[in-house]
């Protein structure tokens, strides 16, 4: 994706040092709905070969990474029950609703509840930048109420309502606001540079 290889190696030594973490865990994102569960076991034989676009755990030290370039990570945490997930969502996760289904797999399999959950959304495309001139043939019709002008989606607002819808306290989201096309000297951007690398967001409990 235009990153060398030792470049990126070297990168997630430097990230997993910094954040003391047992391990960094990454997938092949397909903008998908396939979520991962990393208990012990799956830890143990997990490989960054492995194909999903959500992540879950209640294991410190693992550090959950998800790659961007436009595209939402969105963390989301219980510290009642010490769990957290990572999640990879661009507008084909929105229409699949990815985020609805982390929430549940996270109330079903460890016992979360949807109002206790913290939850942060990251550095991505933002309404002054996602333009979408096929939504009619892409997008669900309810997604018009998050058009913002001609073409243009909030994206950002989009994924607050799909959390919110399943049970999130509005106040428990934080949204950095940062536009990923805007801010290209920070940030990769397929939307801005097309060929680019990712940046990633990592996430990890520490006990």
């Amino acid at each position: 994706m235009g990153d060398r290889r030792e470049n990126v190696a070297d990168n997630l030594i430097i990230i997993k040092n910094a954040m003391g973490a047992r391990r960094i865990f990454s997938t092949h994102q397909t903008h998908g709905t396939k979520i991962l569960v990393l208990d012990s076991h799956a830890a143990e034989s997990f490989k960054n070969s492995l194909q999903a676009d959500a992540m879950i755990t209640n294991l410190p030290g693992a550090g959950l990474m998800i790659k961007q370039a436009d595209c939402q990570a969105v963390i989301l945490f219980d510290p009642r029950e010490n769990v957290v997930a990572n999640i990879h969502c661009g507008w084909r996760g929105n229409v699949q609703n990815i985020l609805g289904r982390v929430v549940h797999m996270m109330t079903h399999h460890f016992d979360c509840s949807s109002e206790h959950l913290m939850a942060a959304i990251g550095p991505s495309l933002g309404p002054c930048c996602a333009e979408f001139t096929t939504h009619r043939d892409i997008f669900p019709p309810v997604f018009e109420d998050f058009m913002v002008r001609e073409n243009h989606f909030d994206l950002w607002r989009l994924s607050t309502h799909q959390l919110v819808t399943e049970g999130l306290n509005p106040d428990n989201i934080t949204l950095s606001g940062i536009c990923t096309r805007c801010h290209t000297d920070r940030f990769f951007s397929y939307r801005g540079e097309g060929v680019t690398g990712r940046f990633g967001t990592v996430v990890m409990l520490t006990q």
